[in-house]
């Protein structure tokens, strides 16, 4: 007899028979296999006595018991009847069932009690053991024990105006040509680095220094440890290196200042520190407590100073994290990519993310498939500070969203899907309510030109700017309204919304699918593609102005009075005019009026002065003229002339 045929024979687990059996010093018994001799059998039996089962109740003549579904053939033996009768009888009761159909309950408690007999129905029920569950590890404690804390990288956020040299500035640190490959040497994404310098690191965030970008800065600021203000020596403090002062200041983070383009012959760092203490920040080296730091991107000079002094502001602020817990961070940006699908450029906080770990962030999820680093390395793990790609996500996660490890798939489907249905709902708004100044409001004014647009972007980072920006332009004339916002190329489902909706079509760094340039012409809808933000939005204030009808405005310039009609046989009659106010232009547009009234208005066809044509007549000069399309000239009418100037009105 084997392990496995007692512990089922005793109604016990192999392992509880294996482990008596080690007790009792037999140790050849290593699985469930293993076979037992009758002294061991005897032994395991005397051990786990089987208790005696209890013999059934026995029902009383008169009563059926019935357990799970009541079939016919079954019932109709226990009613001591053929099954034909009992059918026979339900067809009385208007139920038609076969031998093998199951009877309502109620039906058949009426022929038992028709028969002498009292139906009682048990159910079947099935005893479940407790399962645990052993596949969901406790919840970790939101606040790390202080002997599992290691010292971190810092993440470092560029920040300042555009064209200030961030980027050129961090391209010069990571020797490499990233600003090279922005389009109008702008950056248009944050992107995400790690450097080292003398063997320690430190992760860099780029963000664009355009201000329609103003979210996507603030939301760099609010991941990083230490902000450093980058500003041109030869520029001066601007408008967005004041803004980029306040995010850093809002999100409470060191701050440094790293003044950019000593090399320039119009560079002037004195200037640019008195205006940073116009500002608030105080340089170190005159008494206050920010670190200045020159350099040039070009020439690579102070580079090393820069690194060193933010390194020695990390050692400051003690950065610490717990690399021996699930990972938690922050997406920096992310896309559709050809071959990868969803991709998200991350930043983790604390923790360390490991290839195959469930990953959920906002109504997205996924498992990791791969994490590459910024120079395009595979790797197996990242830890805190570290900035990697992932991939595997089941759909494009919004910036700034924070991830969180999952214990398994079902948790991580289980709060996307909640957080999915949350996110509806919130869409879902309440019907506008008609008030009375509604319903007046078009029969006083005229209804609001709309601009339709369906817009597309590369990355999410770029769509929530440009949404941002499109947004701060109000106008009361003038509705935008975007059908469409959403990441990848433009596709045919754009193109037939626009076209059913009289929209344009706004791509930004995203092409055209195959054959969907075509569809766009056939359907006559207007598809633009940008890849700088400023020339986009410029172009839609542009169009938005374009669907204003322009103001008409007519200048009187001069009046003159007709003293003689000539009657020319040719050329019909001419009026002979002497000019009384201002001027008269022969492009002028002319009223004629008779005793007060206006009885023509048109335009001139010739002014002379004796034999030879007028460009102008001045006032108290005779003239002589004809009208396009009126000869009732009479002495004494008078011609006003007046200038019509169309005005295009502003938003």
């Amino acid at each position: 007899m084997r392990v496995h045929e007692i512990a089922r024979e005793l109604g016990l687990l192999s392992k509880d028979v294996l482990a008596k059996l080690h007790e009792q010093g037999i140790s050849e018994a290593k699985n469930h296999m293993s076979p037992l001799t009758q002294e061991q059998v005897d032994l395991i039996r005397q051990a786990f006595p089987r208790p005696a089962a209890p013999a059934p109740a026995e029902p009383p003549p008169n009563k059926i018991l019935v357990r799970g579904p009541i079939i016919v053939k079954e019932f109709a033996e226990q009613l001591h009847l053929k099954p034909n009768q009992l059918i026979a009888e339900l067809m009385m009761m208007n139920v038609f069932a076969s031998i093998n159909e199951r009877v309502d309950l109620k039906i058949a408690q009426q022929l038992a009690e028709k028969h002498g007999f009292t139906l009682e129905h048990e159910k079947k029920t099935i005893e479940h053991k407790p399962v645990t569950k052993a596949a969901e590890p406790a919840e970790e404690p939101s606040e790390d024990r202080p002997e599992d804390l290691a010292a971190r990288p810092p993440i470092v956020t560029f920040l300042g105006h555009v064209d200030h040299g961030k980027t050129s500035l961090l391209d010069k640190i990571r020797n490499t040509h990233v600003a090279a490959g922005e389009d109008g040497g702008i950056t248009q994404h944050i992107g995400a680095y790690t450097v080292t310098h003398h063997d320690r690191q430190i992760t860099f965030l780029d963000t664009p220094g355009h201000a329609a970008f103003t979210a996507m800065r603030a939301r760099g600021a609010n991941l990083t440890d230490i902000a450093v203000i980058v500003v041109a020596t030869d520029d001066g403090v601007m408008p967005q290196t004041r803004e980029a002062i306040q995010h850093a200041q809002a999100a409470k983070v060191c701050m440094l200042v790293a003044l950019n383009k000593i090399d320039l012959p119009g560079a002037n760092v004195d200037r640019v520190k008195r205006q940073l203490q116009q500002e608030g920040l105080n340089p170190e080296d005159w008494g206050g407590n920010v670190i200045c730091c020159p350099v040039s991107a070009l020439t690579g000079a102070g580079i090393d100073h820069l690194l060193e002094m933010i390194l020695l502001q990390a050692e400051m602020l003690e950065l610490k994290a717990n690399p021996r817990r699930r990972a938690q961070g922050y997406v920096i940006e992310a896309r559709i990519e050809p071959g990868m699908g969803p991709t998200a450029h991350i930043v983790v906080k604390r923790g360390t993310l490991k290839v195959g770990d469930v990953v959920s962030c906002g109504p997205c999820w996924g498992r990791v498939k791969a994490l590459i680093s910024d120079q395009g390395i595979k790797v197996r793990t990242a830890g805190p500070s570290m900035a990697v790609k992932l991939l595997g996500l089941t759909s494009v996660p919004d910036p700034g969203a924070e991830f969180q490890i999952q214990p398994n798939d079902r948790v991580a489907r289980a709060q996307a899907e909640k957080l999915q249905a949350e996110k509806r709902m919130q869409a879902i708004t309440a019907p506008k309510r008609a008030t009375l100044d509604d319903l007046m409001q078009p029969l006083t004014t005229k209804e609001a030109s709309k601009l339709r647009l369906v817009l597309k972007a590369d990355v999410q980072g770029s769509l929530e700017a440009i949404q941002n920006s499109l947004g701060s332009i109000k106008s009361t004339k003038v509705q935008l309204e975007i059908l469409l916002s959403g990441v990848g190329n433009i596709t045919g489902n754009d193109v037939l919304l626009a076209s059913a909706s009289n929209a344009i079509i706004i791509g930004f760094h995203v092409g055209l699918e195959d054959g969907i340039g075509a569809l766009a012409k056939r359907e006559g809808v207007e598809t633009r593609l940008y890849s700088i933000i400023y020339e986009l939005l410029d172009d839609i204030r542009q169009v938005m102005v374009g669907l204003l009808e322009p103001t008409i405005r007519q200048t009187v310039i001069g009046h003159a009075e007709v003293r003689e009609v000539f009657d020319l046989t040719k050329k019909g009659k001419v009026a002979g005019c002497m000019a009384t106010q201002g001027h008269i232009t022969s492009r002028a547009r002319v009223r004629v009026k008779r005793a007060g009234d206006t009885i023509y208005e048109g335009t001139l066809v010739s002014l002379k002065r004796f034999q030879n044509d007028a460009a102008e007549v001045h006032e108290g000069q005779e003239c002589g003229m004809r009208l396009d399309n009126f000869d009732a000239y009479a002495p004494g009418d008078v011609l006003e002339f007046f200038e019509v100037e169309k005005i295009a009105q502003q938003l």
